[in-house]
C-alpha cells in the first residue's frame, strides 16, 4: 500500500510538473533544450467499453446460466513516459492494465492487474533514424505491424489480436524482454529482435495438461528469433516508438508491404504415443498497408489493410481467447483441457494453419459535423483455417463507425461483431455451434 502511495505522489508531481512547463499544446510535454528536440513527455489512455453479448453455449457467471449479458470494462488504461535525453538516448515506459471488467480475477483479487508493459532504452547510431539499438522489455516484434500496434491510433475499435501471436503464454501482453536494431533506410523500414521469452508455466494460468496435440512446453527454454521488414513506397511512418499506427487520419500519406517471421526451437510439445515430440514455432506474415488522404480541403480519407499468416506451433495447435471475456464458466463438463476457455465471447483465435485478415475505413467529410469532430466508418474480417478444425473455417466479421471529436484523443466506437462457436470435446470431436453476436461502445480519451 505504501508502495502505491508513493508511486502515485510522484506520477502527480511528474505531470504537475510536465504540464505546468509544457510550451507545446495539447501536450504534457517538458522541453529539455530550447530547440525541443530533447524532451520528456507523459502520455495516458483510457478505453472504456459498454457491451452486450451474446455467450457461446453453456456459459455461466459465477455460477448461474447466461446466454447473454451487458457487461462494462477497462479494455486499456495506460500510463506512458517517454524522453529524447539527447541526441543519442531514447527511454520509454508504460504501465497499465488491460481488461478489467467483473470477471477480473487476478488469484483471487482484483487490485493486481496493472503491470509494466514496457520498459526500454534505445541508443541512435547514426545521424538519423538509419540504425537505433535498444534493449529492455518491448513490443518490438516480428511477423506484422498488428503484432507491435499503437493502440491509440487504430482505426477499427480493436487490432486482430491473432497476430500478438504468443499473447500471455510467453510473453507479458505480447512485450518481451529482448534486444533489438531497428531503422530506416531509404525507403526500407526494418526491425530484428532477438526474443528471451517467458516459461508458460509464470503466465499465471494452469499450465495445459500435454496432449497429442501441440501446446507450449515447460520444459526447457530456447531464445526467440524474430524480423519485420517494410517497403515504403511514399512517406516514411512515424519512428518514435517501435510502435507502429493504425491510422493518420489523412495526415500523412501512406502506402506499404511488408513481410515478418518469428522463429523459436522447440517452443511446444505433445505426445505421440509413449513419446513426447518437440516442435519448433514458425510464424510467417506478408501485408499491405494504405492510409492516405483523398481531398486534403474536405478532410477526407482513406485507410485499408490486408494481410496472410501462415502460423506454425506445431501439430493441431488450438488456443481459444475472448477479448475481456464477460463469463467466467461453462456447464459443459467435458471440454478438452487443452483448448481453452471456450465460453462466453472466446473463440478459436490462434493455432497452426493459415489466417486472412483485412480492414477498410473511409474518413467522411469535415462539413458533416461541422466543428464536432468526424465520422469514419469501417468494416474488418477474418478468414482462418486451422489444422484441428478440418474443414472448419473461423470467419469473424466487424462493422462499425468511429466518432474522431478530437481525432485519436477524444473518439467514440460503436463496434458490431459476429463469430462462430466451436466446442472441444475429451474425445478431440469438434462441435460447431451457432454464430454469436457483439454490440461495443467504446470511448477512448488520451492526451
Amino acid at each position: 500500500m505504501k508502495k502505491k502511495y508513493i508511486f502515485t505522489v510522484i506520477f502527480i508531481f511528474l505531470v504537475s510538473t510536465l504540464y505546468s512547463q509544457s510550451i507545446e499544446k495539447d501536450a504534457l510535454k517538458l522541453n529539455i533544450n530550447t530547440e525541443g528536440t530533447h524532451y520528456f513527455q507523459a502520455i495516458v489512455l483510457i478505453q472504456v467499453w459498454l457491451r452486450y453479448n451474446e455467450n457461446n453455449n453453456g456459459t455461466l457467471t459465477q455460477l448461474v446460466p447466461t446466454p447473454n449479458l451487458f457487461d462494462i470494462g477497462l479494455r486499456r488504461t495506460r500510463i506512458q513516459l517517454l524522453g529524447q535525453v539527447n541526441d543519442k538516448v531514447f527511454l520509454y515506459f508504460q504501465f497499465g492494465q488491460n481488461n478489467f471488467n467483473a470477471q477480473s480475477n487476478n488469484a483471487g483479487n482484483r487490485k493486481l492487474s496493472p503491470f509494466f508493459h514496457d520498459a526500454l532504452c534505445e541508443y541512435k547510431v547514426s545521424a538519423k533514424n538509419q540504425l537505433k539499438l535498444g534493449g529492455g522489455l518491448t513490443i518490438a516484434n516480428g511477423l506484422s505491424r498488428f503484432s507491435q500496434p499503437s493502440i491509440g491510433s487504430i482505426m477499427t475499435m480493436d487490432v486482430p489480436v491473432f497476430a500478438q501471436a504468443t499473447v500471455d503464454q510467453t510473453d507479458q501482453f505480447s512485450r518481451k524482454l529482448s534486444v533489438y536494431a531497428r531503422g530506416q533506410i531509404s525507403h526500407l523500414d526494418y526491425r530484428l529482435v532477438l526474443s528471451d521469452p517467458f516459461p508458460i508455466t509464470t503466465n499465471g494460468a494452469a499450465v495445459p495438461a500435454i496432449t497429442k496435440n501441440a501446446t507450449f512446453s515447460s520444459i526447457g527454454r530456447h531464445k526467440q528469433v524474430q524480423g519485420y521488414f517494410i517497403w515504403q513506397f511514399f512517406e516514411h511512418e512515424s519512428h518514435t516508438t517501435p510502435y507502429m499506427a493504425g491510422n493518420y487520419l489523412g495526415k500523412k500519406k501512406v502506402f506499404n508491404i511488408a513481410a515478418g517471421a518469428i522463429y523459436q526451437k522447440n517452443a511446444t510439445w505433445r505426445t505421440n504415443g509413449a513419446d513426447t515430440l518437440y516442435n519448433h514455432i514458425l510464424l510467417m506474415c506478408v501485408e499491405s498497408f494504405l492510409d492516405m488522404p483523398i481531398n486534403k480541403e474536405k478532410g477526407t480519407a482513406i485507410s485499408a489493410y490486408a494481410g496472410y499468416f501462415n502460423t506454425y506451433y506445431g501439430k493441431n495447435y488450438l488456443r481459444f481467447n475472448g477479448i475481456m471475456n464477460p463469463a467466467n464458466g461453462t456447464n459443459l463438463s467435458k471440454l478438452a483441457k487443452d483448448a481453452g476457455s471456450m465460453y462466453g465471447n472466446a473463440y478459436p483465435m490462434f493455432g497452426t494453419g493459415q489466417h486472412l485478415y483485412t480492414q477498410i475505413g473511409f474518413l467522411l467529410p469535415k462539413k458533416l459535423f461541422k466543428d464536432h469532430g468526424q465520422l469514419m466508418p469501417y468494416t474488418s474480417a477474418s478468414f482462418a483455417k486451422f489444422d484441428r478444425l478440418n474443414s472448419n473455417y473461423v470467419n469473424v466479421y466487424n462493422a462499425g463507425v468511429n466518432w474522431f471529436i478530437q481525432g485519436h484523443k477524444a473518439k467514440i466506437t460503436l463496434d458490431y461483431q459476429n463469430r462462430p462457436s466451436y466446442t472441444v470435446l475429451d474425445n478431440d470431436l469438434i462441435i460447431k455451434g451457432g454464430r454469436k453476436n457483439s454490440v461495443t461502445l467504446q470511448y477512448q480519451i488520451m492526451f
